[in-house]
């Protein structure tokens, strides 16, 4: 009995060497989280800009367009329509008091000239940086679907060599073509939901190749178009795209809220959220950012009402103009996040 018992003690002790052995040599344990960011976060700069207070009352800003200083345009429908900020948020310059009636958009062309849509004065109007106008597309005042006249353009693209695609949507369902001089091309586009019909064409940028992107918003897709009118593709069920911009990477850049009916039981629904999506040319969906949706009248920094712009910078901020929320806001990107994410070769640009 004595040897049975001394045999299991020391069976009993030899078992806890090997376990006290391996636990003194086992790896510790495994943290849950990446050793370095994976994911691309923002913060909201709640101080950016530095808007005067003699512009008056904060007004919905429909627009944004950053230019080749890395100067951020922001389009108001206030006091002082077009006003211009360094990344810091200092005010550089700003003109267009009492020049428009529903400003829109905001685009530059290769020289640096910008470009405005005035959806209420059915125009679209070529200026100098510094405000000066240089040319008239549409009739003022008068609406209409012919050579000389739109209904609610809302936004145009702009080739490196001068030719002008408007995005004619808020009245008509169409895209009109205009070469560098400024005399009609070509239109095409209905209204409908196939392929080259539109619902609501609200905003169109142009790549590297020359592709065109048309956002038919109420449609819940972006369009591909080639210059001559061609459809090419669509992509569709990602998103309710309100806007637009494209990098010099050629990363397209959508903001707007997740696919919903657009009418629905005699009413429209407002935005359920307000999300910033960025493609590649390839139509993949590249990454994805979320905010929160502000009430009217209370919003609070980083939250956004009725999103409606997108512009992003050099360092990869992104700015976002509200229309309910009367603000532009800078969403500032998160230094130790990943640089080179969900970029196709061809966009992978020195």
């Amino acid at each position: 009995m004595r040897t049975r018992q001394a045999k299991a003690h020391v069976t009993t002790i030899g078992i806890a060497a090997v376990i006290a052995a391996a636990a003194i040599h086992a790896p510790a344990a495994q943290p849950n989280y990446p050793p370095r960011p994976t994911v691309i976060e923002y913060t909201v700069d709640p101080a950016w800009p530095k808007r005067p207070a003699e512009f008056g009352p904060h007004a919905a800003v429909p627009g944004i367009a950053v230019d080749r200083e890395d100067r951020i345009w922001c389009l108001e429908r206030g006091r002082v329509p077009v006003q211009v900020y360094t990344t810091q948020g200092e005010l550089v310059k700003s003109w267009g008091q009492g020049q428009f009636k529903g400003p829109h958009s905001l685009r530059f062309d290769k020289q640096g000239n910008v470009w405005i849509t005035d959806f209420m004065a059915h125009v679209v109007q070529k200026f100098t940086p510094e405000g000066e106008l240089l040319r008239t597309l549409g009739t003022p005042g008068q609406p209409g679907e012919d050579e000389a006249h739109f209904n609610g353009p809302t936004d145009m693209a702009i080739t490196p060599t001068g030719d002008v695609f408007v995005s004619d949507g808020y009245g008509n369902r169409r895209v009109v073509h205009f070469d560098a001089q400024g005399k009609f091309v070509k239109a095409w586009g209905e209204y409908g939901a196939g392929p080259g019909q539109f619902c609501l064409p609200h905003q169109i940028v142009l790549d590297a190749r020359g592709i065109l992107y048309v956002a038919d918003r109420n449609a819940g897709r972006i369009q591909l178009f080639d210059q001559q009118g061609r459809f090419l593709d669509e992509w569709s069920h990602l998103i309710m795209p309100w806007g637009l911009s494209i990098t010099p990477r050629d990363e397209i850049w959508v903001c707007g809220s997740s696919p919903q009916t657009w009418y629905r039981d005699g009413r429209y629904p407002p935005p359920k959220d307000a999300i910033f999506l960025r493609f590649s040319t390839d139509g993949k969906a590249r990454q994805l950012w979320t905010v929160r949706v502000g009430q009217d009248g209370q919003e609070q920094p980083g939250q956004c009402n009725w999103l409606h712009a997108v512009a992003v910078d050099s360092q990869g901020n992104l700015y976002a103009g509200d229309i309910n929320g009367k603000r532009i806001q800078k969403f500032v990107r998160d230094a130790a996040a990943p640089r080179e994410v969900g970029l196709t070769p061809r966009e992978r640009k020195p």
